[in-house]
């Protein structure tokens, strides 16, 4: 009986893009493990145990378990989901060790000094050397892990996330509910996921409004993207709706008018599959893996000039419209499965 330990303790963040990795994957290495060979114990923060249902096995993580973690000899796989984990079985090196690199992006903030950057990368290399495999989830995040990091002769295996079952789409009572047509975008508010240039959009689009919904960990870039909103006469257009359920999630993905991620830096970029799972006219950055999820069913921007941006959205739901496109996108998301990935997963582990 192979023991293999999933580390989901950064589902402690909840509404981030890791959560649902976790989630999301967990669900499906649980299901799909063969139940005679193997069994998948979740290394979880307290608050979320029996996450995973009340039959299955916990580590409950706890802060002083970055020191020391507890006895694991009866294990033989620990697979660290974040790739810089201070959760890691460093002194016993019996337990195998699969190591998810999500992405560098800290290599591209410009708010980041070299120093610091050159810090990330030494503890994420630190976390390599203890790794027996290594899994990025993009063509692109391996190509950059293996243009900055030394890996030595560990496999590197890229395998894409899921695109996540959406809820039926439900708008509570105290949801907004939009007034006009309205793009959509979602993920952690900081400056990396560069929202403020789709506020153009809405001087040139008078009828449209612009809604972002997550979880803000960046208050300096929040009151600027809202200076910006009101400098450009548009504040009223703009809503900043914070955390919302995945009935609303789903809500706003099934009924905006597109959905807009000029995002700088994406490992992967989990709500564009989301957003192509419901047929929407998707617009991104043309930056890092971004590119590798759309393809040629996404329409990109190059740059964030104001009227180059307003070029390629125009022409670009001109030719959603024209070309019907709704079907070949939802067909683009089908090639993210969770199911897939934990297969994926499983085969690795089997062959440590």
């Amino acid at each position: 009986m192979k023991r293999i330990v999933f580390d989901c303790e950064r589902m402690k963040y909840a509404n981030t893009g890791i959560y649902s990795y976790c989630f999301q994957l967990g669900m499906r290495l649980q299901q799909q493990a063969n139940p005679r060979n193997e069994e998948v114990i979740f290394f979880t923060p307290p608050s979320i145990k029996g996450i995973f249902g009340k039959h299955s096995g916990y580590i409950l993580q706890n802060s002083l378990q970055k020191f020391w973690l507890p006895s694991l000899r009866k294990y033989d796989i620990w697979h660290s989901t974040y790739q810089n984990s201070h959760y890691l079985p460093l002194l016993d090196h019996k337990i195998k060790v699969v190591l998810t690199i999500h992405d560098l992006n800290f290599l591209y903030d410009q708010k980041k000094s070299q120093a610091k950057k050159a810090k990330y990368l030494r503890y994420v290399q630190k976390n390599i050397r203890r790794s027996s495999a290594i899994v990025t989830i993009s063509e692109f995040a391996k190509s950059d892990i293996l243009r900055n990091c030394d890996v030595g002769n560990r496999a590197v295996v890229a395998i894409h996330n899921g695109t996540n079952s959406l809820e039926a789409p439900v708008l509570l009572g105290n949801s907004y509910r939009p007034r006009a047509r309205f793009l959509f975008s979602i993920g952690v508010v900081n400056r990396k996921k560069n929202f403020h240039v789709l506020l153009p959009l809405l001087q040139q689009n008078s009828d449209i409004e612009l809604l972002i919904a997550g979880p803000a960990d960046d208050p300096d870039y929040l009151h600027f993207m809202k200076d910006r909103a009101r400098i450009l006469g548009v504040e009223e257009k703009l809503r900043v709706l914070g955390p919302i359920s995945e009935a609303e999630k789903s809500w706003y993905y099934s009924h905006c008018y597109a959905f807009a991620f000029p995002s700088l830096s994406e490992g992967f970029g989990l709500p564009v599959a989301e957003a192509m799972s419901v047929g929407k006219p998707v617009f991104l950055s043309d930056r890092t893996a971004l590119p590798e999820i759309g393809r040629d069913v996404a329409f990109y921007f190059h740059d964030f000039n104001e009227q180059r941006m307003q070029h390629v959205f125009t022409r670009g739901m001109e030719d959603y419209t024209r070309d019907k496109m709704e079907d070949r996108i939802r067909q683009r998301s089908t090639d993210f499965c969770w199911r897939r990935a934990a297969s994926q997963y499983l085969e690795l582990y089997r062959s440590l």
